[in-house]
């Protein structure tokens, strides 16, 4: 498969030890061998980088930054060095299905009118050692903007999408947890996506990725959010209900999080 097109994998890595190496394994065993990892370390202060010297092998690409940054600042640097017709994204304590990147690339090539393309996931709860669907309802194909705005299905642990979109259209730094939002929100405005109904990716659910400080936050990026885009609504005719659903959502989510029900955000 070394004829296949390159594919850049960006992991990005703050303390993630614990997780490390089984998200790198799922990307070792993946039936698809073209690829890169771009690992980025935001200035870790665990075992991230020994580790990652210890596996030994010259497709992982270590980087480091030399201070804190924000995650979307740092995924802005990591695209910069991939050299790969197409960029995915894993975060360090999730992992992928053996057939994910084959399936992505073999559907990317066959259909050219495609630019980004993404699949259901598995959240997997860690205290409990259980999995579950992520989405039941059929994920929608095409010019896919309403349909984010009413209820945001996107993983970005999923999603396969063209470098040359994401050196047009970057991460916006300034945020902290809607960054992958805003930014295929935007690109659902210009490019056509593909869904794939099978599960092609583990979201892990634990304490450090699921609190009551994310979810606040998370609501208050939404909320300023909708302010900044209300031309954009406008000019892209779209109903300003949708994104308000959205929020609604996010509040009555956070409310079953405070009455001991985990649920996927």
């Amino acid at each position: 498969m070394r004829s296949a097109p390159l594919v850049s994998i960006i992991i990005n890595s703050y303390n993630g030890e614990k997780y490390l190496r089984k998200s790198i394994s799922s990307i070792i065993n993946q039936k698809y061998s073209n690829w890169e990892i771009i690992l980025w370390d935001n200035n870790s202060k665990d075992n991230t980088k020994k580790i990652i010297k210890s596996i030994n092998d010259k497709r992982i690409k270590y980087f480091r930054n030399r201070t804190y940054k924000k995650l979307y600042n740092s995924r802005n640097l990591a695209i910069k060095k991939c050299k790969g017709k197409y960029v995915t994204f894993l975060d360090v304590d999730d992992w992928w299905h053996k057939n994910k990147l084959l399936s992505q690339v073999r559907l990317l090539n066959k259909k050219k009118e495609i630019s980004i393309i993404y699949s259901n996931f598995f959240l997997f709860f860690q205290k409990k050692k259980i999995k579950k669907i992520a989405f039941r309802q059929k994920l929608p194909s095409g010019k896919i903007t309403k349909q984010i705005l009413k209820d945001y299905f996107i993983g970005i642990l999923t999603v396969l999408i063209k470098k040359e979109i994401l050196l047009k259209n970057k991460f916006n730094p300034r945020y902290e947890i809607i960054g992958d939002f805003d930014l295929f929100v935007k690109l659902s405005t210009k490019y056509k996506f593909y869904s794939i109904q099978k599960p092609l990716a583990y979201y892990r659910v634990h304490e450090s990725n699921f609190s009551k400080n994310k979810i606040n936050l998370y609501i208050n990026e939404i909320q300023n959010w909708i302010k900044l885009n209300k031309k954009s609504f406008k000019k892209n005719k779209i109903n300003i209900d949708y994104p308000n659903l959205l929020l609604k959502k996010l509040k009555i989510k956070k409310i079953l999080y405070f009455l001991g029900r985990v649920v996927q955000w």
